[in-house]
């Protein structure tokens, strides 16, 4: 059995999963933050106790896993002192009070805390893993990315940082230690544990989705949009929109967060019924008026514009035909996101997997396949504590590859098929001019969008791969898939 925690905004999740992938427990516990403008903030002594009650849910029937990883969100960082104690609060990955990449956050707390000569530069999922094994334990080069980690060179790029403040990195999948028996009496999980290095929440839930073939991508759709993929060696991106996290195996997962989501559907209808407003969607498409559904001011893929804002052209005949906008509009910005890693050179024919919160929505899974003219797969379970489950098989010798072990673990739901999806060209081209004239959108990057209308063969591949994992016959999402509300429980990254 392996054990998956992940750290959220808004909760911490644990599963324990069997080698052949079915979920034998899972628990969860909530967080809670202090927002205050563009301030965010969370108690590390919180995660600590969420995780102390996730587990302990998780392993209520008595299963002892034999290793575990754990996930957090990215760029959320905090001071401690050489034992793991917290020494401030934690500065969450959207705090704008610094720069969300680099050693900026981290460069922010020591300036506002002092902390002396005991501070370390912990990241969220550090924390966690300091407090199982009762010591500071390396962090992983994927959590440590966005504090100024350079995979490709093996140190931190970035200058300002006092030596010796930084941890040492290591490879996503590496042995760690072990969970020690204070910790063992505090979340239930045996002591002995082997603790593996993990990664961040998009990257576990990369691992989760199946999708660690070269070619292949993960979209995860929930609060916002971040799609990842696997390519053999890391993409390079001179605007910046688009980074590469190492995987544990050696290949490269680039990707990008866009701020388009569920968030926006939640702030234009606050006490909606999504499956009704979806149900009535259905005939409004293409919709009434061109959405681009920004959650929150400011834009960082597939373009970087910090003064973008949502905006909707046209006047929706309904509240019905809002949302269609609105739906479609996240869908579109999905197109572009693909576009412009076409754009880049990655390859972007291989098998696509859609994840996340939005894939409750039967009907918002089959319009995105159908925007995007491509056969998507839905996995039967999707949450990053799967993935880092399946890390933590690999990790301690289980599989020879990450890939390997997902291919164990990681059941398919259904594949969705797309119709024909021509009626959603024109709306798409509106909304790509729209961002251009606006300033936001690069021009190579809009002839690029609008050259590749003109040539579909190039979207993706015909048919995805019979499995991932253990396979359920194939169905037709909106038909098989339940509809709650979309993006309810994934956040950014």
């Amino acid at each position: 059995m392996w054990m998956g925690i992940d750290l959220g905004t808004q909760s911490v999740r644990a599963v324990v999963a069997s080698d052949d992938g079915a979920v034998l427990g899972s628990g969860s516990a909530p967080l809670n933050g202090r927002r205050d403008g563009v301030r965010h903030e969370q108690s590390p002594d919180d995660w600590w106790s969420a995780v102390r009650t996730a587990a302990r849910e998780t392993l209520r029937d008595g299963h002892r896993p034999r290793a575990l990883a754990v996930c957090s969100t990215s760029g959320t960082v905090l001071l401690a002192d050489r034992s793991g104690h917290p020494l401030t609060p934690a500065l969450m990955y959207d705090d704008g009070r610094a720069p969300g990449r680099g050693p900026g956050r981290a460069l922010w707390l020591l300036r506002k805390y002092g902390a002396g000569g005991e501070a370390r530069v912990l990241h969220q999922a550090d924390l966690i893993v300091a407090r199982l094994a009762g010591r500071l334990l390396p962090t992983d080069s994927s959590h440590a990315l966005k504090t100024g980690y350079d995979a490709e060179r093996g140190v931190f790029a970035g200058p300002g940082l006092p030596e010796g403040v930084l941890p040492r990195v290591v490879r996503p999948g590496t042995p760690l230690g072990e969970v020690s028996r204070e910790a063992a009496e505090e979340t239930g999980i045996p002591a002995g544990t082997t603790v593996v290095a993990g990664m961040t929440d998009g990257c576990a839930a990369q691992i989760a989705s199946g999708s660690l073939t070269v070619g292949s991508w993960n979209s995860v759709l929930g609060t916002t949009l971040v799609l990842k993929g696997v390519t053999a060696g890391p993409l390079r991106d001179p605007s910046g929109v688009v980074y590469s996290h190492l995987s544990a195996d050696g290949t490269w997962l680039p990707g990008g967060a866009s701020g388009v989501g569920g968030g926006a559907l939640r702030a234009a209808f606050p006490n909606a019924d999504p499956a009704a407003l979806d149900a009535r969607a259905a005939d409004f498409e293409p919709a009434g008026a061109v959405a681009y559904p920004l959650g929150s001011p400011g834009e960082r893929f597939p373009f970087t514009a910090p003064e973008a804002t949502a905006f909707l052209l046209g006047r929706p005949a309904s509240d019905a035909d809002h949302w269609a906008a609105l739906l479609q509009g996240v869908a579109f910005t999905e197109r572009l996101c693909l576009d412009c890693l076409d754009l880049l050179g990655a390859p972007v024919d291989g098998p696509l997997t859609f994840t996340g919160g939005a894939v409750r929505s039967g009907y918002w899974t089959r319009l995105r396949a159908e925007v995007l003219q491509r056969p998507v797969r839905v996995p039967q379970y999707s949450e990053p504590a799967l993935g880092m489950a399946v890390l933590a098989a690999y990790g301690a010798g289980a599989a020879d590859t990450v890939a390997d072990a997902a291919q164990r673990m990681v059941r398919l739901r259904h594949v969705v098929r797309p119709r024909g999806g021509e009626r959603f060209t024109e709306p798409y081209l509106t909304m790509v001019g729209e961002l251009e004239r606006r300033g936001w959108l690069p021009g190579p990057l809009a002839a690029h969008a609008r050259a590749r209308t003109e040539n579909p063969g190039r979207a993706g591949n015909t048919e995805p791969p019979g499995r991932a994992g253990n396979t359920e016959p194939p169905g037709n999402a909106g038909s098989t898939a339940r509809t709650e509300s979309p993006g309810s429980t994934e956040r950014p990254t």
